[in-house]
């Protein structure tokens, strides 16, 4: 049974996140907001919860995963990053990015890009995320909640509790918050590449 909880979208209830978090680190697949649109998450080291999630977006081993951190400290753990990147990244977190980063030997290989050993990683500005990520003390591995066959993510709760009743353990009500995805930005080279424009702004990484 899919579990409802309705989070403020900005000042979240301290018992709720509690109880949101006890349901991922038991290897829970849930449905929360971020700045950008609704995601998929669960435990960064679950593999069952991962493949679940594969299951849902109907995605093959080859889709890559973002890493959703809580703020800059964690990305050196997980990610291989220069000065020059750094600043970029400082100036632009948190917000509505995913960037493409080289990956430590501390990511799970299965979240890795199978021929390049990138990972991607995200820190949100979602105060019902941030939550989340401060009481679990570690990054969450994600997803967009984007349907088998749909162009857009879900927007509303109460259809992702329907569409999700039988394969998600916990949906989290935080409100509207879009259905525009993260800009993506490839930081691997000494250039930053744009992979895909959305709701971040781009002109950081234009010349």
């Amino acid at each position: 049974m899919t579990q409802f909880l309705q989070i403020h979208p900005e000042n979240p209830q301290a018992r709720l996140v509690r109880q949101a978090v006890d349901i991922i680190r038991d290897g829970g697949v849930v449905a929360y907001p971020t700045d950008s649109a609704y995601a998929l998450g669960c435990h960064i080291g679950d593999k069952n919860a991962l493949d679940r999630i594969r299951r849902i977006r109907q995605l093959d081993d080859r889709h890559n995963f973002t890493l959703v951190c809580r703020d800059l400290s964690e990305i050196a753990t997980y990610a291989r990053v220069d000065n020059a990147a750094y600043r970029l990244l400082k100036h632009c977190t948190p917000g509505p990015y995913t960037f493409i980063l080289r990956a430590t030997s501390e990511v799970p290989r299965r979240l890795m890009h199978p021929k390049r050993k990138t990972v991607g990683l995200r820190v949100p500005d979602n105060a019902i995320a941030q939550a989340l990520l401060a009481d679990l003390g570690e990054p969450m591995m994600s997803v967009t909640l984007i349907m088998p066959g749909d162009e857009y993510p879900l927007i509303d709760p109460y259809d992702i509790r329907e569409t999700l009743q039988h394969h998600a353990d916990l949906v989290i009500d935080g409100g509207y918050c879009g259905m525009e995805a993260t800009t993506v930005v490839d930081m691997v080279e000494d250039t930053p590449l744009v992979m895909r424009a959305g709701k971040g702004d781009i002109a950081p990484f234009e010349d």
